[in-house]
């Protein structure tokens, strides 16, 4: 499907329209225009996806400011429902990168649910962001229908738009990777990840993770299921990012009730910037 444009936001229809999917999209009270004009006329970045005139998509980003560096945090991306996973979210991050580097960010950053594996395969396969950072309780409690009952623990993503890593052939794959936690199968048919650390070691170039395919479905079945996925996640990626890790892909798997997620020694990875 893509009968539908992409372009940055240009006037006061464009943002109403933002407020509309918003609630269409999350059931949440709408950012204020003021606040996300104001932000586009001041160094951050609103593109939207227009089927003819009307909003099916749109990224919001905004300036940041870490130890001198200057970078844009890519806070919200919404597709509506209509339209989802028909590439629309792809193209809208292709898209803020390329605003991006005209306006001279270098980075953009953003958060994600570590349980939501659509999101980590876009952000991590397709997209080649990376993650070293884990959020625990990012948010505090949220009581949208994604988040409610659960601590909103996140993965903050880096994606290095002008790198070599981003823009080059380099790449990672699971051929010698180890696994560092398994999974095993509940009575009910869902996956329940176990911790079997035995045979690794920290100088491994390598490891996998599982993740379940289905977080929500697991969520509105089996809640104390849900809480043991986010406890055990939170574990897991704590201890390999204190040991020099980060997690550079969301590898599926078609045939098996769970994806894994692939890390590797972050110094292996070429972030310097290309050219």
């Amino acid at each position: 499907m893509n009968n539908y444009v992409i372009r940055p936001f240009q006037d006061q229809t464009d943002f109403e329209q933002m407020q509309v999917l918003e609630q269409k999209v999350w059931g949440i009270e709408p950012t204020p225009i003021p606040q996300t004009l104001t932000v586009h006329q001041h160094g951050g970045l609103l593109i939207g996806a227009f089927a003819e005139e009307t909003l099916i998509g749109f990224s919001y980003g905004f300036t940041g400011f870490s130890n001198g560096h200057t970078y844009l945090c890519s806070h919200m991306l919404a597709i509506d429902p209509e339209y989802q996973k028909t590439g629309i979210g792809k193209a809208l991050k292709d898209a803020q990168k390329q605003e991006a580097i005209k306006l001279g960010y270098d980075l953009l950053t953003w958060t994600f649910d570590p349980l939501e594996s659509v999101n980590a395969y876009l952000n991590l396969t397709k997209l080649k962001a990376i993650c070293d950072t884990y959020k625990v309780n990012c948010y505090g409690e949220m009581k949208d229908g994604l988040n409610k009952g659960l601590p909103t623990d996140r993965l903050k993503v880096d994606w290095w738009i002008q790198s070599s890593y981003v823009n080059g052939d380099q790449t990672f794959t699971d051929e010698q990777a180890i696994i560092f936690a398994d999974y095993e199968i509940t009575p009910a048919g869902f996956p329940k990840i176990s911790l079997i650390h035995s045979e690794y070691a920290s100088n491994k170039n390598s490891v996998l993770v599982p993740v379940t395919k289905n977080f929500q479905e697991i969520k509105t079945k089996d809640r104390d299921l849900a809480m043991d996925w986010r406890m055990k996640m939170r574990e897991i990626f704590t201890q390999l990012f204190a040991e020099g890790y980060a997690v550079v892909k969301l590898l599926p798997r078609p045939d098996k009730p769970v994806h894994y997620y692939l890390f590797v020694q972050k110094n292996l990875i070429n972030l310097e910037r290309e050219g």
